[in-house]
């Protein structure tokens, strides 16, 4: 609460203590109460020291403001009459009194800095009176029987759902009480079956919500589906195998096929070739992406969407897209990381192959995502002084669950990385404001051109007037948004255009200077593949978008908002970035599925990109469950062999057609069928 001990605390020494003139005030009453505010933190004795960061009064003390110190005491003596009475309040009562009382989401935010959770010293975490946790079953408490993982606790119901439970040897209890007991059982297993034939065995019944995978989510809600017995009733579901090892979705088909049988409809949209094959009636939309899209080009039987020429998606799913084989690269050196302890790793060691595409596989939950996303980011991220370079980290509430740190060491290789780069799904920017063209700085470019035209010239307008964060040529109404809230009595706010600029975000005089024939305006409404003819004369603009282009991102329009943006396409663009700074040192690129939500075309676009990171002398890992991508990696290396802790080990590591070959992974075969 008080980080720097040089200052004094007139200077703020306190920064938990708010800002402006409440923080002020609290500093006049401890001048009244005889405190001295000049000399450096480390200097007041300690008690006073405790005093101000934890007592619990609260005093009411006169205060005299605008007076020195000297002044106040003066004041003092002489009873003359304060500005106002202040209350003091200590900085430990403040923050706990801002984070639990205050409506505003920023001060919670910025007290919450201030804490930090910790296990309840009466119930260890448990949650519940002594009362309630001495009530058992099977010997455990609620408690206990929660932090159980699904499998465990089922073999735990199994016992008693047994026939051999009622017998009066098995248990003290009458023979009523252990049939409520068999009967609930019986209840809870089919609820939990469910859940283990979709994979998610692994999982706790603790397990906090925003610590799920959207694809354990979406297995989670399909499972209450299945146990309701409902039919009739159309199901929509929006991709359903993302995130899923291909052996995690066989569970999921069949758990679709019961769905199905139960006399309900399933609709799927899906990226996943296996699960087309398998479908009753398959629609084909396209033939490409945006507004070169649109078109149903087939609605039928799968075999049917062979003789459809314009689908994509028909080259893929019928074979005639098959990938030529490839002689893995020979590795430069290696990333050796040992004793990483997380979540479901204990002690494990691995080596990630440098200046090579290297694949981690395993089936959900196995532990990928562990290894890579966490304990090799923060690794490599401290030895180079930051955390990785993608985006910024989320805050933490205290509500959720106290962050894990990786335990573990780099024992070799961090010679040969000079940057570590995350490029991750999470959206390039928060607000509207953010867009296609502003990350990946093509705006910069674009700005610049129109600045150098002889009418911005005549008129004085640098490049900062084109830019519609700046108040010199954004619409005065809207603020550069080029939509405005409107308030419904009763209802939430919706958005609409800007009435003053319609939308274009700029004011009258910045939109009246052109370039091409265009103003700024109408550049931003231009989709990459047109803004790649327009600015066919302009290297710095051209490079950027020939890259979009050749990532499939073609059909983007450059100022297409951050937030109506996918989670893949985010994650392209972010590529597209980096593809642009090839010049850079040897960079370590880590990508979590970077697959997801991507139709086969687009994952062999992906691909390309990739190894152009690697033919630059950098090295890329993936946590992958893609067959095809997996295929053309140069190493790989399965966790596993189960989820929970049934995984967290490494099964095999090696080249693809080495991982293909190991009978113990669960991975090879599947990867046996790409190869």
């Amino acid at each position: 609460m008080a980080p720097d001990p040089s200052l004094t605390i007139r200077e703020r020494a306190i920064a938990a203590w708010p800002m402006a003139w409440q923080g002020q005030n609290l500093r006049d009453i401890l001048v009244t109460l005889g405190y001295d505010v000049d000399i450096p933190w480390r200097d007041l004795p300690q008690a006073q020291r405790d005093w101000i960061l934890f007592t619990e009064e609260t005093p009411t003390a006169p205060v005299y403001a605008g007076l020195t110190p000297a002044q106040t005491r003066q004041a003092l003596k002489r009873k003359l009459e304060p500005s106002y009475q202040g209350t003091f309040t200590g900085a430990r009562r403040y923050v706990m009194h801002t984070f639990m009382h205050s409506q505003s989401a920023q001060m919670r935010k910025r007290v919450a800095r201030y804490m930090r959770p910790s296990a309840c010293p009466l119930c260890h975490g448990k949650r519940l009176k002594r009362e309630a946790l001495g009530v058992t079953f099977a010997g455990l408490d609620i408690a206990e029987l929660s932090q159980l993982p699904l499998q465990a606790l089922a073999e735990v119901l199994r016992k008693v759902a047994a026939a051999g439970y009622l017998e009066p040897q098995q248990s003290q209890l009458t023979l009523e009480k252990r049939l409520a007991a068999q009967r609930i059982a019986h209840e809870l297993l089919e609820r939990i079956d469910t859940l283990l034939e979709l994979g998610l065995g692994y999982l706790a019944l603790e397990r906090s919500t925003p610590t799920l995978s959207s694809g354990e989510l979406q297995r989670l809600r399909l499972a209450t589906q299945l146990n309701s017995q409902l039919f009739g009733v159309i199901y929509v579901l929006d991709e359903p195998s993302a995130g899923l090892h291909p052996a995690d979705s066989e569970a999921l088909f069949q758990a679709l096929q019961r769905l199905k049988q139960a006399g309900n409809s399933v609709y799927v949209v899906e990226h996943d070739l296996d699960t087309m094959r398998r479908a009753d009636w398959l629609v084909d939309v396209g033939p490409a992406a945006g507004e070169h899209g649109g078109s149903i080009l087939y609605s039928g039987p799968p075999a049917g969407l062979a003789k459809v020429e314009q689908s994509c998606t028909r080259a893929y799913l019928f074979g005639a897209q098959a990938q030529a084989p490839r002689a893995p690269r020979q590795p430069r050196g290696w990333l050796k990381l040992e004793g990483i302890s997380r979540n479901n790793l204990d002690n494990l060691s691995a080596a990630f192959a440098l200046g090579c595409f290297t694949a981690v596989t395993g089936i959900s939950g196995s532990g990928k995502s562990s290894l890579v996303s966490q304990a090799l980011l923060e690794l490599v991220g401290a030895h180079l002084g930051h955390a990785g370079q993608g985006d910024e980290p989320e805050e933490q509430s205290l509500e959720d669950e106290p962050q894990q740190t990786s335990s573990g060491h780099v024992s070799a290789g961090l010679e040969a990385i000079k940057r570590l780069v995350q490029v991750d799904q999470k959206p390039i920017g928060r607000t509207p404001r953010s867009n296609l063209a502003t990350y990946t700085g093509l705006f910069d470019h674009v700005r610049k051109l129109f600045a150098a035209t002889e009418q911005a010239k005549a008129q004085g307008f640098d490049a900062g007037r084109f830019s519609f964060n700046v108040a010199k040529g954004r619409c005065a109404n809207c603020e550069g948004e080029g939509f405005v809230s409107v308030e419904l009595l009763f209802m939430p706010s919706v958005y609409a255009p800007c009435p003053t600029c319609h939308g274009a975000r700029y004011n009258p005089e910045t939109l009246a200077v052109s370039w091409q024939g265009m103003n700024i305006a109408q550049v931003l409404q231009l989709t990459v593949d047109q803004a790649l003819q327009v600015f066919a004369e302009q290297p710095p603009a051209r490079r950027c978008l020939q890259v979009l282009q050749d990532i499939g991102l073609g059909y983007l329009r450059l100022g297409q908002p951050a937030t109506e943006l996918s989670g893949g396409e985010a994650q392209r663009i972010k590529l597209a970035t980096e593809l642009q700074r090839l010049a850079r040192g040897a960079t370590l690129y880590v990508l979590d599925e970077p697959t997801n939500g991507l139709h086969p075309q687009d994952i062999d676009r992906l691909l390309l990109q990739l190894n152009r990171l690697v033919e630059a002398g950098h090295s890329v890992v993936v946590v992958e469950h893609d067959m095809r991508v997996v295929a053309q990696s140069d190493w790989v290396i399965d966790i596993g062999p189960g989820a929970g802790a049934a995984g967290g080990k490494v099964v095999v590591s090696g080249t693809p057609q080495v991982v293909a070959n190991c009978k113990e992974s669960r991975t090879a075969a599947f990867l046996a069928k790409a190869l």
